[in-house]
């Protein structure tokens, strides 16, 4: 194998490989990449985990054919350090790299392209098309909520739910619930609904991001469901994931009907206030006090080894008075996806779930549920 391709092309190629490769592992060959000289213009790299796959065409000069297996950390440190545009790859004697740009030159072991796991392989997908900037707001919108309680495998995911009207995301951890819901002419096949991993959908984003900053005025996307896996393409990549096996909780029992006390307040100013108080919460719970009163509200946080601090947020609230504790960083990760200059908090009473939602139109279609906590 001997080729000739672009430092910055193999840069982004091996960038795409990074969050894939284990790092620990019992298995060497899933800490490298496949690099595959095909023949013409084209190499293909390739990272898996078992549980989730990338393959990448790149255009290069190939001037021998071939296929080799190399350190995907190692490889990519070099290839951001090298010194020309332009960067020769050779596979010598013993599965050895050579890596040659300018007057620099680097031999890395390799292993037998043979060794590396098989990458799944999928006919007649029944593939929809997808708008990459709609599906990665949704994904933003939903997996801060996601769990990472790896006993409760089932809600280490997003619950990916089409229907014929639109299509949900929905994530949760027990403690706080996020949900995302866009219309889209698009087809799945789906008769129930799946979950998406989450170390998938962090690739998935990476990809999409990819998709809606590429300046094209229509980015091609395709997504596609076939036995227990995703499988995600776009013009010269393909992410394939192992969806989780397992049945996602009915989480249309948690969402509460509307509460009787319906506060509105300004996103910024909320979000800061948060911020600040919970500087003096206690560590692991993050707990703040919300109380609330006719057009103004207190946030308070009280730790005994270091004082406590309170802050006043006027809002829009005409009704009783209310006291409640939340988990200051779920309110704060809701409020930063949140788009709209205000938000509507909707309330029942201080042992019920506090639902926060925008209030304008962008943020039509989300929903989130945070639990409240004794203080």
């Amino acid at each position: 194998m001997e080729l000739k391709i672009g430092v910055s092309e193999l840069t982004r190629a091996l960038g795409r490989s990074q969050g894939i490769v284990e790092k620990k592992s019992t298995m060497p060959i899933l800490s490298h990449v496949l690099l595959e000289a095909k023949k013409g213009t084209d190499l293909i790299v390739s990272a898996t985990d078992l549980d989730l796959a990338v393959s990448s065409e790149h255009k290069c000069e190939v001037l021998k054919e071939g296929a080799v297996a190399v350190s995907a950390r190692h490889l990519y440190d070099i290839v951001k350090a090298l010194p020309e545009q332009t960067v020769t790859l050779k596979k010598a004697s013993n599965n050895y790299l050579e890596v040659r740009s300018g007057p620099s030159e680097f031999k890395i072991v390799g292993l037998p392209a043979e060794d590396f796991p098989a990458l799944p392989k999928f006919d007649k997908v029944p593939f929809a098309d997808v708008a990459p900037a709609a599906l990665l707001e949704m994904i933003e919108r939903t997996s801060f909520a996601v769990s990472t309680d790896e006993t409760r495998y089932n809600l280490n995911g997003v619950y990916f739910e089409p229907s014929a009207e639109a299509l949900r995301l929905v994530a949760t951890d027990g403690h706080r619930l996020s949900l995302a819901e866009k219309q889209l002419d698009a087809t799945f096949g789906l008769k129930r609904g799946v979950i998406l991993p989450k170390k998938g959908l962090q690739e998935l984003r990476k990809l999409l991001s990819e998709a809606a900053e590429s300046g094209e005025e229509k980015p091609e996307a395709k997504l596609g469901f076939v036995e227990n896996s995703a499988i995600f393409r776009r013009p010269g990549v393909v992410l394939v994931m192992r969806l989780i096996e397992g049945l996602f909780p009915d989480y249309k029992q948690v969402i509460p009907k509307q509460g009787e006390k319906i506060v509105k307040v300004g996103r910024a100013r909320l979000l800061e206030t948060l911020r600040r108080i919970s500087l003096l919460s206690s560590d692991k719970a993050h707990a703040v006090k919300l109380e609330l009163g006719k057009g103004v509200l207190r946030v308070q946080s009280q730790n005994p080894d270091l004082g406590e601090a309170k802050e006043e947020v006027p809002v829009d609230y005409a009704g009783e008075p209310l006291k409640i504790g939340f988990n200051a960083r779920y309110l704060m990760e809701v409020l930063a996806v949140v788009k709209s200059q205000d938000v509507v908090l909707e309330l029942a009473d201080d042992l019920s779930p506090g639902v926060m939602k925008g209030a304008g139109e962008e943020d039509k279609g989300f929903t989130a549920v945070v639990m409240p906590m004794r203080i």
